[in-house]
């Protein structure tokens, strides 16, 4: 098994070559606004999947797909050429759904935002159903008591004299 740093830094510079290549030697006319946006190796340095997305509609995507899958071998050893190592890894490329996932969240927090919007609009005018205040509170709080008002005199008088 190879270092995961290795690993890493690897499917960093097969992205970097892969996106540098489709730009540059690809001429594919199929192959639509193709971006790179992650690459993944295993363990083991053998197999790397490129991760991409498509500008476009589906009939575009697919379009890619077929073009990347019939540029493999030419991708594959432009970046044996560009990194060389000993073993390049085979090339997996595999249409990224972060993208559509972020639409598909945004759409949903505006969807809230205006639910929300439309309760506050409702709640300006509404009233409370009973009493504003539902609780009970003991009335000893709201009046002095007898003792209170007893002893102020009491004290008043003594300190009078």
């Amino acid at each position: 098994m190879a270092d995961p740093a290795r690993a890493r830094k690897l499917a960093v510079r097969i992205r970097q070559i892969v996106s540098s290549a489709i730009e540059s030697q690809i001429k594919d006319p199929r192959l639509g606004m193709v971006t790179v946006t992650d690459a993944r190796v295993t363990s083991d340095l053998r197999e790397a999947t490129v991760f991409y997305t498509v500008y476009g509609d589906a009939t575009q995507a697919a379009d890619s797909a077929r073009a990347l899958a019939s540029a493999t071998g030419v991708l594959r050893s432009t970046v044996g050429r560009q990194t060389g190592i000993k073993f390049v890894p085979t090339l997996t490329f595999v249409s990224d759904v972060v993208p559509d996932t972020a639409r598909e969240l945004d759409a949903a927090l505006e969807r809230v935002r205006s639910a929300d919007a439309e309760l506050a609009r409702l709640r300006e005018n509404a009233t409370y159903a009973g009493d504003a205040d539902p609780y009970r509170h003991p009335e000893a709080d709201d009046e002095p008591s007898d003792a209170a008002g007893a002893e102020a005199p009491s004290e008043q008088s003594r300190n009078a004299s």
